[in-house]
């Protein structure tokens, strides 16, 4: 069984906190979601599976190796596979955070395959886009159970179209990353904002 170190902690607290946030908007509903940040020495501290993301605590925190293996008994995320995924492909990749929000669920209705975000100022928000006069497209993808197959889809959608800043499951939640969760919670934010203007634009009126 792997020590727990003072980076693990911190990476830990720093996913509590986002989960509070995260709960405070209604975005990660009954024990949705699942939160990850990586560390130096490429393990993944990660939500145990099961957990309401807005009342965590460092217990609700495990580690688990690179290829998604628990290293300390607990048992995590069903969908781990898609954290590690992106961890693999993207080794500048420090925290990935999944929400299952209404705005992603809403959009995933009505666009079907895609989102296009373009024109946008709060473009800006995503790591790498200096100026409002952008286009991002953000990819749906079916909703499965099969979590490795789910993994090989989302990987084979970016060997052919390039690197993304997220990516929504239908009928489900939205998946985004940063360099810390900091960055990676902005990400999540302006997604958020962004998605309620598109739903909106497009006649789809939420209470």
């Amino acid at each position: 069984m792997t020590l727990k170190t003072d980076e693990f902690f911190s990476r830990a607290d720093e996913l509590i906190a986002a989960g509070r946030f995260i709960d405070s908007k209604g975005w990660v509903p009954a024990t949705s979601g699942n939160f990850s940040a990586k560390l130096s020495d490429g393990t993944i501290a990660i939500t145990v599976s099961g957990k309401h993301k807005g009342h965590l605590q460092r217990d609700d925190i495990m580690l688990i190796d690179q290829s998604g293996a628990s290293l300390d008994g607990q048992k995590p995320s069903a969908e781990t596979l898609l954290h590690t995924a992106l961890y693999l492909r993207y080794p500048q990749v420090n925290a990935i955070l999944h929400p299952h929000s209404i705005n992603a669920t809403l959009a995933a209705r009505l666009f079907k395959h895609e989102i296009v975000l373009e024109d946008y100022e709060l473009l800006k928000a995503l790591a790498g886009i200096v100026t409002h006069d952008s286009r991002i497209t953000i990819p749906i993808f079916a909703n499965d159970q099969n979590i490795p197959r789910l993994a090989r889809a989302v990987d084979e959608y970016l060997d052919h179209h390039g690197d993304i800043h997220a990516y929504i499951i239908a009928g489900h939640g939205f998946y985004t990353w940063g360099g810390s969760v900091a960055e990676t919670l902005r990400h999540l934010e302006a997604l958020e904002f962004l998605f309620d203007c598109e739903i909106r634009l497009h006649g789809v009126k939420q209470p």
